[in-house]
C-alpha cells in the first residue's frame, strides 16, 4: 500500500534530502506545485509569476510512517512563521504550504498546525493548507541535488544541517514505532 503526499518548505532541494531516506518513504520527487501555468520551467516558477511553489511529492508507506509524523519531520525542518521565505530563500516560489489530496490530509494538517500554535512555540504559523491541483515534476538536474553536490556551499550550509538533524531526532523513533 502506498500514499502520496505534497509539501512546500522552501527549496526543494532541502525537503527531497531531508525526506529521501526516511523509514517508509518510497520516493520524494522535486517539482512545482500550486499554480496556474502548466509544465512550468524552473526559470518561470523564480519569476514568481506562474503562481507555484518549489514542492515535493513524497509516496510512502502508511503502514510504516504516518502523516502525522511526515508533518512533524516537515514542521521541525521550516520556519513556518515566515511568509514567502525561507532563510535567504525569498519569494512566493518559496512559500510554505501543504497540498492535501483529501479530507483526512486537510483535518491532520489544520489540526497539527493548530496544536503547534497552542503549544506556545510559535505566535503565528503561515503554513498554507490547500487543495492539490496540480504538481510538475522539476527538470532532472534537480533531482537528488544534495546527494550529486554535497560541497556545493548551498548543501553544505543550509541542507546538509537538516538533513543530519532529522536523522539524530527522528530516524530511531521512525524505524522503532
Amino acid at each position: 500500500m502506498e500514499d502520496v503526499c505534497y509539501l512546500a518548505g522552501g527549496c526543494f532541494w532541502c525537503m527531497e534530502a531531508v525526506f529521501k531516506d526516511i523509514y517508509g518513504i518510497n520516493d520524494v520527487q522535486p517539482g512545482y506545485a500550486g499554480g496556474t501555468t502548466v509544465n512550468p520551467t524552473y526559470e518561470e516558477v523564480c519569476s514568481q509569476r506562474t503562481g507555484h511553489t518549489e514542492t515535493v511529492r513524497i509516496r510512502y508507506d502508511p503502514e510504516k510512517i504516518s502523516f502525522d509524523d511526515i508533518l512533524e519531520i516537515y514542521f521541525s525542518v521550516i520556519d513556518p512563521t515566515t511568509l514567502n521565505r525561507q532563510g535567504e530563500d525569498v519569494g512566493t516560489n518559496y512559500r510554505t504550504a501543504i497540498f492535501y489530496i483529501n479530507e483526512y490530509q486537510k483535518e491532520r494538517a489544520v489540526n497539527y498546525i493548530k496544536n503547534l500554535e497552542a503549544s506556545g512555540k510559535y505566535s503565528k504559523i503561515v503554513v498554507s493548507v490547500e487543495p492539490y491541483k496540480n504538481f510538475y515534476p522539476a527538470e532532472d538536474y534537480h533531482k537528488n541535488y544534495f546527494e550529486r553536490h554535497p560541497e556545493q556551499g548551498y548543501c553544505r550550509v543550509v541542507i546538509k544541517p537538516k538533513v543530519e538533524k532529522v536523522r539524530q531526532k527522528f530516524f530511531y523513533k521512525i524505524n522503532n514505532q
